[in-house]
């Protein structure tokens, strides 16, 4: 009687298990109920899925501990997301106690963490007889913990990670203990790790082992108590990306390259001891200065200061569904479930790419996306489109692949099933020839869509394909120079979360972006890019030139199922808060 009441008390278990899915994900005030009811864990019938991939129990207050046997119940697990519970060390403990050697992902943000698990390298944890227990990890989010330190433990347990945050803890020294100081070099811990965010902690050292991550390209320690940065930077051989605002550096001058996110000229500073600019910044600075000179004759200084201040602030206005008068809606079907189940949307208003090299500068950065967070496309894929040219509402469905249809980008319309083998004969003689590397990045993504009988694809309410994932985005709706308004699109086979980490970061992109344009203050120009289908040039100045402290808009879309209920709004009230130390969010 006991087992019927608790099998009836988790209606999706017995859903999953009945249709043998890949993802499962739990949320809600129900879910939270029936947890606190089953004494603060997971149900028992949870580890008879072993056939789950993803693994979704988000905003539990209620979750203490996992219980017994999760991971060798759940071998196949790829994504493992616990965000937003009252787990501690203890409760992950017993469910963690054993290796997930698929697991790529894991999310503990927002819990109750103070010291890592054994499993994670924790003070208790040991390495496992058999190897690493993440073997395949390559994000560990646990941001919003309450942790002081980490060990070396860490690097044992996962070898493979590239992104490690820790925004919102309480550290006090980075990297600390998790990189000894004999650890330097190629062969050292996290070789692959290229991406370290810690904002938001009490971070008083920076220490100079941080030029012992050789794949290090972005740090983010912004809103700590460093005092200075040490001089170890500048020998990171691939930081391109760092962020030290919020922190009351003793050198002014450093200080002012710090707010103004100029990365290189920081390194360039460091390198040179502090005492003074690389040649490269030098002549930038000096050809800015006499951009703003005129302009600047009928400023006083104060002024000046000002509006360099006002420059440096990205600011995002959030623009809610229930203020807006027209909000676009897209509509997901229930075969998308088996083939590409996870998407994420917005519309972004306020961008300007028509000055200068922006749209170059906009279509590169989306390419370094794909190759570093989206982890070229396996985990994420991004598709950006012109608002004007698209007729909502939308559609997310699935289409045999002789039916779907699109018009790829620089290609005419084509069935997807001719595309792709279009595409793999090009591939296979870009083999043969091996001279250039410049050819479509389409050739890597092919494999993501073996055995699917049916393909992901994104429909206007007109019929038109706009987006075929994770391919390519449609020629009728690629962006160009005129473009302001864009419709952002991200999808993943992985998880929910790896689509919203994937939009903040696409924001907050876009945002940089589009402050660097107006500094710069560039002359319009072709930017080598065809310009023969764009409007007729708009010479009204409120609608071409953004005032610096003028908002990009974000207005929020959601995301239904065939019912009309609700699947996804972003962004919601907890969303672009990975970004939050860059991105100043109006709500």
């Amino acid at each position: 009687m006991a087992a019927a009441a608790a099998a009836a008390a988790w209606p999706e278990l017995e859903a999953a298990a009945r249709e043998r899915r890949r993802e499962l994900a739990l949320a809600g005030a129900a879910v939270a109920e029936r947890v606190a009811a089953g004494g603060g864990r997971l149900p028992a019938a949870l580890l008879a899925l072993p056939l789950l991939q993803s693994l979704e129990l988000s905003g539990c207050a209620a979750l203490r501990e996992l219980g017994p046997g999760l991971a060798a119940a759940l071998p196949a697990l790829h994504t493992l997301v616990l965000r937003g519970n009252a787990l501690g060390p203890a409760g992950l403990g017993a469910g963690l106690g054993g290796p997930l050697p698929a697991l790529r992902l894991l999310d503990l943000s927002g819990n109750g963490l103070e010291a890592l698990p054994a499993a994670l390298g924790g003070a208790a944890g040991a390495e496992p007889a058999g190897g690493p227990a993440f073997p395949q990890l390559r994000s560990l989010n646990l941001s919003g913990n309450r942790l002081r330190e980490l060990g070396p433990g860490l690097a044992r347990a996962a070898p493979q990670l590239q992104a490690l945050l820790l925004s919102g803890n309480r550290l006090r020294a980075l990297p600390g203990g998790l990189l000894p100081p004999a650890a330097a070099g190629p062969g050292g811990p996290f070789p692959l790790l290229s991406r370290l965010e810690a904002a938001d902690n009490e971070v008083a050292e920076l220490g100079a082992e941080i030029a012992a991550l050789p794949a290090l390209k972005s740090l983010d320690v912004a809103n700590n108590q460093l005092r200075e940065l040490p001089a170890a930077l500048a020998d990171c051989p691939r930081l391109k990306e760092a962020n030290f605002r919020g922190n009351q550096l003793k050198d002014k001058r450093l200080e002012k390259m710090v707010n103004g996110c100029q990365t290189k000229a920081i390194l360039e500073y460091l390198r040179a001891g502090g005492r003074g600019k690389g040649k490269a910044e030098s002549a930038r600075e000096e050809a800015r200065k006499k951009k703003r000179e005129k302009p600047q004759k009928k400023d006083s200084g104060d002024g000046e200061q000002d509006e360099l201040e006002e420059a440096s602030k990205l600011l995002v206005k959030v623009l809610h569904v229930s203020e807006n008068p027209a909000p676009l809606v897209v509509k997901a079907s229930p075969g998308v479930r088996d083939v590409r189940p996870f998407i994420v949307c917005c519309v972004l208003k306020g961008v300007n790419l028509k000055p200068g090299n922006a749209l170059k500068r906009f279509l590169s950065a989306q390419t370094k996306l794909h190759e570093d967070i989206c982890e070229k496309r396996t985990a994420a894929t991004i598709a950006t489109h012109d608002l004007q040219l698209i007729k909502g509402p939308l559609t997310y469905d699935v289409r045999p692949p002789d039916e779907l249809k699109i018009m790829p980008l620089g290609r005419k319309e084509i069935k997807a099933k001719d595309l792709l083998r279009q595409l793999q004969l090009e591939a296979e003689e870009q083999r043969k020839q091996k001279k250039r590397q410049n050819v479509s990045g389409l050739h890597k993504y092919l494999q993501l869509l073996d055995g699917k009988d049916n393909y992901p694809c994104l429909v206007d309410a007109e019929g038109i394909v706009i987006s075929f994932p994770p391919i390519t985005n449609s020629e009728k709706t690629k962006i160009r120079k005129d473009t302001r308004d864009l419709f952002l699109e991200v999808t993943s086979d992985a998880s929910l979360q790896i689509c919203k980490d994937v939009m903040d970061t696409l924001i907050l992109k876009i945002a940089e972006l589009n402050r660097f344009t107006l500094e710069n203050k560039e002359d319009s120009g072709s930017d080598n890019e065809s310009d023969a289908l764009c409007g007729p040039l708009n010479l009204n100045p409120s609608q071409n030139v953004q005032p610096m402290n003028f908002p990009l808009v974000v207005e929020q879309v959601r995301v239904v199922d065939t019912d009309g209920n609700l699947k996804v709004l972003y962004p919601s009230k907890t969303d672009l808060t990975t970004v939050s130390s860059l991105l100043t969010v109006i709500r």
